[in-house]
């Protein structure tokens, strides 16, 4: 009996022990989607917030990367990815994510010529840290909403729920670059 009772004992032991080495195992494999090429920063970006958006944006970067709600987020040869950190750790996402259809596809141009639908924007430059630091409060907040402005002078945004492009243009943007 007690030769029973201490195996039965030894076998709850190892159980107990084993299971949470076995919770804590995540294995994530993305077999046959190639990740984006990486993105070389000489230091960690300035990003600028896009008009009517909670979205920031590199601007100086030649591709499209974008930061929302804690995520980098860039489309890369038809596909979407993401990442908690701006220059590695990226993961196949696999939709367009949320805030995009709200995007001007024009944005870059306006940013390279100081004007928004129209107006002149003065665009702030905000150091990476401060937008690591600050995001959450300023959404949560809605700081960029209750400046009203997002730096374009005379602006009147946009009644919520419209977007910034046509479906066109959102079919087109949703392949990537």
């Amino acid at each position: 009996m007690k030769k029973i009772f201490s195996v039965i004992l030894l076998l709850a032991l190892v159980s107990v022990f084993s299971l949470p080495a076995m919770a804590g195992v995540d294995v994530n494999v993305n077999i046959g989607l190639p990740l984006p090429p990486p993105i070389l920063f000489p230091a960690p970006p300035e990003l600028i917030v896009l008009p009517e958006t909670d979205v920031y944006v590199a601007p100086d970067v030649d591709v499209d990367i974008f930061f929302y709600d804690g995520w980098w987020w860039r489309p890369w040869d038809g596909r979407w990815y993401r990442s908690r950190n701006y220059n590695s750790g990226w993961s196949h996402y696999r939709h367009v994510p949320s805030f995009y259809p709200g995007i001007h596809l024009g944005w870059r141009d306006d940013y390279k010529r100081h004007s928004w639908r129209g107006h002149q924007w003065d665009h702030q430059r905000i150091p990476h840290q401060r937008v690591q630091r600050n995001w959450k409060g300023w959404k949560n907040n809605r700081h960029w909403e209750k400046e009203k402005t997002w730096g374009v002078r005379d602006f009147k945004p946009r009644k919520e729920g419209k977007s910034h492009r046509s479906k066109q243009q959102q079919g087109k943007h949703n392949r990537g670059n």
